[in-house]
């Protein structure tokens, strides 16, 4: 069984999104968009599968560094061991933070959250496959303090977690809370693309670190959401590669390596003087300005929904006990969830291929599941399930199309 605090807490997530999607009914608001909430999941979806297999940066280095090379030995039975590996925690997730706004590589890992232009509890789940690839360093004196491995695990998932309740509209100020602590006020700054609030409010838990190392600002105007140069996609593959695309571009721009690998690790935007220099945020024209949509009939997003809520409990089960599966069943489980989360993104989009994507996985899914039962004596009620989802998959799909509910675009 896996215990990650992340993935049982799941559950608690969606009974919040639940209550917030109760608050938009009665008060009226716009907070949500189903092809935007669904791409935030999706990419949180993609997060803790590649977490599977990336657990060598998050956890396994630390470990080896705890083990081996620790300068003390600390006694976790104390309070002091506590808070203090909090604060550290919490120190060391400003600073992860504030580089991957500040350094372009790094910044890649981490565009991912910052893509949604809606902000509402569902993008807290909106969180990159890579991030910790370029992150994961800035944790590890922790380990050679003397921390142990699970104690760190522990806090930092904790960390996390408490960041999720601050991705709202619906809470306002809060007095003194928010001398000490992160906020929805102050992390509604964050992701605001406005020019006076990038770059600003790296906080996890405490804001503290913001006031004193001068990256913090308040909540004044609505900030307008989103990054600088929109994605226009709800395709969670392309969210998580997005920025390395266009980093690319630039590359090939650049004709000088020195020039190339000062880009690497410069502010995002950042350009030769030869090139025109550095691209500074735009400022938003609020009255102009509208988000990324892609309106779809009622029968399309039904159907969208019906498939994405299967994909979201196959995955909860798949990450509950991914330590019963070896290597391969990982890779393959993780390649069929993968195609379902893609496949949701892209059939709001309407894209032309999307059509044939569906057609073929909504065919290929039960087929593989009766085989896999046939091979492995399971219960006979998957056959009926099997069936059931085929037939209902099959139907529904087939007259969406038939009629004309699916537009066909390139």
């Amino acid at each position: 069984m896996n215990l990650n605090p992340i993935v049982l807490s799941i559950p608690i997530f969606f009974i919040l999104i639940g209550v917030e999607l109760l608050i938009e009914r009665f008060t009226h608001k716009e907070l949500y968009r189903l092809p935007d909430a669904i791409a935030n999941m999706s990419c949180g979806i993609t997060s803790q599968i590649s977490g599977l297999f990336l657990r060598i940066f998050g956890i396994g280095i630390y470990e080896v560094l705890y083990d081996n090379f620790a300068f003390f030995t600390l006694d976790n039975k104390t309070w002091w061991y506590w808070v203090l590996l909090f604060l550290l925690v919490d120190f060391a997730y400003y600073w992860a933070h504030r580089m991957s706004h500040e350094i372009n590589l790094f910044w890649g890992g981490h565009v991912v959250h910052h893509q949604s232009e809606d902000y509402n509890l569902s993008v807290a789940l909106r969180q990159s496959s890579l991030q910790v690839v370029w992150t994961f360093a800035f944790n590890l004196p922790i380990a050679l303090l003397g921390f142990q491995t699970l104690d760190f695990a522990l806090i930092s998932a904790l960390n996390t977690l408490y960041q999720f309740w601050i991705h709202t509209e619906t809470i306002g100020r809060l007095g003194w809370f928010e001398y000490i602590f992160n906020t929805p006020s102050h992390h509604r700054v964050h992701h605001g693309r406005d020019p006076k609030y990038i770059d600003k409010n790296h906080a996890g838990s405490l804001i503290i670190w913001d006031k004193m190392f001068g990256t913090f600002q308040a909540e004044e105007e609505k900030p307008t959401y989103g990054i600088t140069k929109p994605i226009n996609s709800w395709n969670a593959a392309y969210a998580n590669v997005s920025h390395y695309i266009e980093m690319g571009k630039d590359l090939k721009r650049i004709p000088y390596w020195t020039d190339k690998v000062k880009y690497l690790f410069k502010k995002p935007g950042w350009l030769p003087e030869y090139l025109g220099g550095y691209r500074p945020a735009p400022e938003v024209d609020k009255l102009s300005y509208k988000k990324y949509d892609t309106p779809a009939p009622m029968a399309l997003n039904l159907y969208v929904l019906f498939q994405y809520i299967l994909c979201l409990v196959a995955t909860a089960l798949f990450l509950g006990k991914a330590g019963e599966f070896n290597l391969i069943e990982k890779i393959i489980i993780s390649i069929l969830i993968s195609i379902v989360v893609i496949n949701s993104g892209v059939l709001f989009e309407q894209r032309s291929w999307a059509k044939y994507s569906e057609w073929i996985r909504i065919i290929v899914y039960p087929t593989l599941l009766v085989i896999l039962t046939f091979l492995n004596g399971w219960p006979i009620a998957l056959y009926f399930l099997a069936g059931v989802y085929l037939i209902i998959s099959v139907t529904w799909f087939y007259a969406i199309q038939k009629r004309n509910v699916y537009i066909q675009m390139v």
